[in-house]
């Protein structure tokens, strides 16, 4: 494994669902750093349900040491897409980093799957990849001309397949959220190849355990929050990976345990979100050794 930056200061970084959770966790860690952070969402106001809007983690951003940029965004609107990219490049003059960490999720099955949920997963998940990445093409390219190691990273899983066939126990009962993560990860690997001569690089990150967030609350409620890991772990892996210079990692998807361990971490008891218990595997991954 290649040897990182170590440091994402004075770079600009873009985080789609950056309000809460996972999101908000990359941004006061690339902060920490000096980032630049350019923090969009649809969360502009506060939620009845949910702690947290893109101003509270602007602030945590400010305190952390990074400069926020707070943009107002739904992910499957062009328009909004592109204003998020040219307010970046006005206030900031670029982009180094983008993030795609917005996501919906509904595990079910096909009877009981409103074609309009599948339609809002599709167009958050696997369309917005498509949309940030080509609109945000040029800015990463003078990323790259001048030198500064630009990345894409989106929050999508390793696809598991064995002799030409996808595991179908990743599949049934909710094969239409399925596609949508696999869509994800196979944008992300056709995107590396596509912009390797362009000097820009291009990977999955996905967790090896549940994660504690708003989604694995709804889904699992106290018990799965339990046995979670909270989310600086997959902050902390995100910037192992964006701070790696070049191409010398492209094309992969990773799963954070295993970047943060290649790159010489240590404890993850720190990790946990309940001390001394063990975290179940997310989906799309199984528990270490087994077959």
């Amino acid at each position: 494994m290649s040897s990182p930056t170590a440091t994402l200061k004075g770079k600009t970084a873009l985080i789609t669902g950056a309000s809460r959770g996972i999101g908000r966790a990359m941004a006061i860690r690339f902060a920490k750093d000096g980032a630049n952070v350019v923090l969009a969402s649809k969360s502009t106001v506060p939620h009845p349900k949910l702690p947290g809007t893109l101003h509270t983690v602007a602030a945590e951003v400010k305190a952390a040491g990074g400069t926020p940029l707070v943009v107002g965004c739904d992910v499957r609107s062009e328009d909004d897409v592109q204003k998020v990219i040219d307010e970046t490049k006005r206030a900031f003059g670029g982009l180094d980093v983008l993030v795609n960490n917005a996501g919906a999720i509904s595990l079910t099955s096909l009877e009981d799957t409103p074609v309009k949920r599948f339609d809002l997963m599709l167009g958050i998940n696997a369309r917005a990849v498509f949309l940030t990445a080509k609109l945000a093409l040029p800015l990463l390219v003078d990323s790259a001309k001048a030198g500064r190691s630009p990345h894409i990273l989106s929050l999508s899983p390793p696809v598991s397949a064995k002799d030409g066939r996808f595991d179908p126990k990743w599949l049934k009962g909710h094969t239409a959220y399925s596609l949508t993560k696999y869509g994800m990860t196979l944008l992300t690997q056709g995107f590396a190849e596509e912009l390797r001569e362009q000097g820009i690089a291009v990977n999955a990150l996905w967790p090896q355990t549940l994660i504690a967030t708003a989604a694995v609350d709804m889904l699992l409620g106290d018990e799965g929050m339990t046995k979670s890991r909270t989310p600086e772990i997959m902050a902390d892996a995100a910037h192992a990976i964006v701070t790696t210079t070049g191409l010398a990692l492209t094309g992969q998807a990773l799963i954070d345990d295993r970047i943060l361990r290649a790159r010489g971490v240590t404890d993850f008891a720190k990790y946990l979100s309940a001390p001394g218990v063990e975290p179940m595997p997310d989906l799309y991954v199984d528990p270490p050794g087994a077959s």
